[in-house]
């Protein structure tokens, strides 16, 4: 099992949503963040000067089997680009277990039900 989190636009994150539900990736997380990145500039508008360093974004994250890795990332990274810089990151982390609090079930059918094999 991998996580995988991504840091997308807030513009884009309807985008990227419908993207993972096409891929069958029905169950995520997200929340609205806020980072520094690499652009120190101020903007104006209206005469008066914003900081810009301050970059509010979306951060997704989704447990995933191995075999759907892959076609999650794709799915995320496909919806997600605009070529321009700010896109984002995608992050992929080593999930070691995962128990299904109702049932107790472990492993990648914590993840799912057993009729889902997707």
């Amino acid at each position: 099992m991998k996580k995988i989190e991504a840091i997308i636009r807030r513009t884009k994150f309807e985008d990227v949503r419908d993207a993972l539900l096409e891929a069958d990736i029905e169950w995520f997380s997200y929340y609205e963040v806020r980072g520094i990145g690499k652009t120190r500039e101020g903007r104006i508008y209206r005469g008066v000067v914003y900081d810009t360093s301050s970059i509010e974004r979306i951060l997704l994250s989704v447990v995933v089997r191995e075999k759907n890795v892959e076609k999650t990332v794709q799915a995320i990274m496909k919806a997600a680009q605009t070529g321009e810089i700010g896109d984002g990151r995608i992050f992929i982390i080593p999930i070691d277990d995962a128990v299904r609090i109702r049932t107790g079930e472990r492993g990648d059918i914590a993840l799912y039900n057993a009729e889902q094999e997707k």
